[in-house]
């Protein structure tokens, strides 16, 4: 995992935003119909999207391996005159409760193929009944955009990427309130641009 880590703290140790600094277009959408509570954004990078909830009055929580993440979230925070808690390191290791949350955002959350199902699975405890998961990262048709243009982004190895179906069995407590593959337009920060091919998905924990 040690190089997985090294990946993010390079790509977040640059003064630019990786992603920008605005929120996801659909996180943005989703949230916004929801009541503020307590949220969790797994995999928040340079905090963004934590960001943007924190403004709105929500109690955020966050967490990533890379340590250059946090740092420009927190910058972020503090720019925006809002406060997070942001923790570093395997979800495991971490100081989360069962059923702390109201709402968990996976915003391109593209954990190694290896453990990502298990990390859902671990995340689903986070969460209490009725509480709400809003998903949204590049389905396994997005190679083929990908093979068109690499500026758009997302991992290369099709077990990294997500189906309706990983989603249906990995969420399968769920109530689904939305799931679909979509072809979308990107256009976040330097990573993220241009046509790909995502799973969008909103769930009601039963």
């Amino acid at each position: 995992m040690n190089n997985w880590t090294q990946r993010w703290d390079d790509r977040y140790s640059n003064e630019e935003f990786a992603y920008g600094e605005e929120p996801n277009n659909y996180l943005r959408e989703q949230i916004q119909k929801l009541k503020p509570s307590a949220i969790l954004f797994p995999a928040e990078g340079e905090g963004r999207n934590a960001i943007f909830a924190a403004k709105l009055g929500w109690n955020v929580s966050a967490f990533d391996i890379s340590e250059e993440g946090k740092n420009k979230a927190l910058k972020l925070a503090e720019t925006n005159n809002v406060s997070i808690d942001y923790q570093v390191g395997e979800l495991e290791t971490l100081d989360f409760k069962e059923e702390q949350f109201d709402v968990i955002a996976l915003i391109y959350a593209h954990f190694p193929a290896e453990i990502k199902s298990g990390i859902h699975k671990q995340l689903d405890k986070l969460l209490r009944k009725d509480g709400i998961i809003i998903f949204e990262a590049f389905s396994k048709k997005h190679l083929e955009y990908l093979a068109i243009n690499d500026k758009v982004g997302g991992p290369k190895d099709i077990e990294s990427l997500f189906s309706i179906e990983e989603i249906k069995s990995d969420f399968s407590n769920y109530e689904i309130i939305e799931l679909e593959e979509k072809e979308i337009k990107l256009n976040e920060g330097l990573f993220h641009n241009g046509t790909g091919s995502v799973i969008r998905f909103i769930g009601k924990k039963k």
